[in-house]
């Protein structure tokens, strides 16, 4: 049985306070606690890239567990702001992390969602070929294609990085997954011309109305009710999202954290941070729901085994 064993991650120290451009965005303090919830973003420094976010994310999960790099078997990176087009950043981090040349590899493009997608992906991946270990890689440092004077984005990312270590020995195993997507709306969180645009009100409204469906529909997959759901982990979009979400399915704010007001939305690796904090937890049963770029999104049921 594979599952998550482990989670280190990486938050760089840099940081910009929203409270500093209050006046230049003509927004008040509540605003920044209330609404978005996100009271500084955390920023990369301009000699770290991609590969090296999730290298220092590998440190802090060696911190934490011991490792033999000789049995890994398989890496997959989930982002769409790598080192470069050519060739997939996961060849890189293989280089830079000294990786055996049989580990396999590969990259996900996909944003908000892409933990929940990936750990679907990468595990079904792993059991079919025999594997027993392998590392999830999440990093997306938004702080390359943010225009520091567009309030709709740069009050928001944050740049960070994860590591999932998936084992025969988890602390956490899935359950069933739902995924979709609305593809006509894609151009409401795009990149062009390498600058990101976001029309803040069209992904909200995306959220608000599509997503308690889904987490009732992954709940009933897994036959559970909303009630024997311990904590519901949702993607750290804003600190409004996260309780509207709860607030619409409903079930208690507190049962649906939001915790990133000092690092920001650090997109596909929101979800694995907030993981982090709760494999030695109590809570048997969490439902995980990552959704935006896309418009895309993905919900699953992770429990002890």
């Amino acid at each position: 049985m594979l599952g998550i064993e482990e989670i280190g991650y990486y938050i760089p120290q840099g940081r910009i306070s929203n409270y500093d451009r209050k006046t230049q965005f003509g927004i008040d303090d509540h605003f920044i606690e209330e609404k978005i919830g996100v009271r500084q973003v955390s920023l990369k420094s301009p000699d770290e890239e991609t590969s090296d976010l999730c290298v220092k994310a590998f440190a802090n999960l060696r911190d934490k567990i011991a490792i033999d790099l000789n049995d890994i078997e398989a890496m997959v990176v989930v982002t769409q702001n790598p080192d470069r087009n050519i060739p997939h950043t996961s060849a890189i981090l293989h280089g830079k992390l000294a990786l055996p040349n049989r580990c396999a590899c590969f990259d996900i493009s996909l944003g908000c969602s892409g933990f929940v997608y990936a750990l679907s992906i990468f595990q079904a991946f792993m059991a079919a070929n025999g594997m027993k270990k392998g590392l999830l890689f999440t990093a997306d440092p938004y702080s390359k294609i943010t225009d520091p004077n567009d309030k709709n984005t740069t009050l928001l990312f944050g740049d960070a990085s994860a590591v999932t270590l998936i084992s025969d020995q988890p602390k956490l195993v899935s359950g069933a997954f739902t995924f979709g997507t609305i593809g006509a709306e894609h151009e409401k969180l795009i990149c062009n011309d390498g600058v990101l645009f976001m029309h803040g009100r069209a992904v909200f409204n995306f959220a608000a109305k599509v997503i308690p469906d889904d987490i009732r529909q992954v709940v009933a997959k897994n036959a559970l009710t909303l009630e024997q759901i311990d904590l519901f982990l949702l993607h750290q979009g804003s600190k409004i999202i996260v309780e509207t979400i709860a607030d619409k399915l409903p079930v208690p704010r507190d049962k649906a954290p939001y915790a990133t007001y000092d690092y920001g939305n650090t997109v596909s690796s929101t979800l694995p941070i907030l993981l982090a904090e709760e494999l030695s937890g109590n809570a048997r049963n969490i439902v995980i729901c990552g959704f935006g770029v896309g418009l895309s999104w993905a919900s699953g049921l992770l429990k002890r085994p």
